[in-house]
């Protein structure tokens, strides 16, 4: 992976623009529920409707400017990872054309087949989620943190505990899930 990835050098822009407009839809995301207890603390407490419809109505500017960091960022990132496949299949096509007749039996026609369409299709998947969601989780739970431990210290140190449980069920179905996917790309070639 890694060594595929210096091929997204082109992209360093469109990769750049996506991590901040994820940023951006994160920390939208996160000041949902502050507003959210604010309507509830000084709108509903003190019963002030016209303060609950303005928050309100801030809350649905707020989630659509939220939405449009999304479309942004999941148009830049498909638009990356559909131009980095394309470049790979190139490279991979100039390659099988440097090929004698020999090869071509070696490796045999599905194999390259299966290369070309379903190997790199697998590769584009795996980093359009890179820039998503992999980008988006580590914001989310460094927003989320921080948002919790500034809202009510103490209540937040359940975090403290269930964070290391959420990392280690994630590291376990990893490490029983990769084997698996050797397997199928394996099964796959033949």
């Amino acid at each position: 992976m890694l060594k595929l990835s210096k091929n997204l050098y082109p992209y360093k822009w469109s990769i750049v623009m996506t991590i901040l407009f994820v940023f951006l839809q994160s920390l939208a995301n996160l000041y949902l529920p502050t507003l959210m207890s604010d309507i509830v603390d000084t709108g509903i407490v003190k019963g002030d409707i016209s303060y609950i419809l303005l928050m309100g109505a801030y809350m649905l500017l707020v989630t659509l400017i939220a939405g449009g960091f999304t479309i942004l960022a999941n148009y830049l990132s498909a638009k990356v990872a559909s131009g980095f496949g394309r470049d790979i299949r190139n490279r991979m096509f100039k390659h099988v054309e440097s090929f004698s007749l020999h090869e071509f039996d070696e490796v045999g026609t599905a194999s390259l087949i299966t290369r070309s369409t379903n190997d790199i299709s697998q590769v584009e998947q795996v980093f359009l989620m890179i820039l998503k969601l992999m980008i988006m989780a580590p914001l989310m739970c460094i927003g989320g943190i921080i948002m919790s431990f500034y809202n009510d210290a103490k209540l937040s140190l359940v975090l403290v505990i269930t964070i290391p449980v959420i990392i280690g069920t994630i590291l376990l179905i990893a490490r029983h899930g990769m084997p698996l996917f050797k397997v199928i790309q394996k099964k796959w070639i033949n």
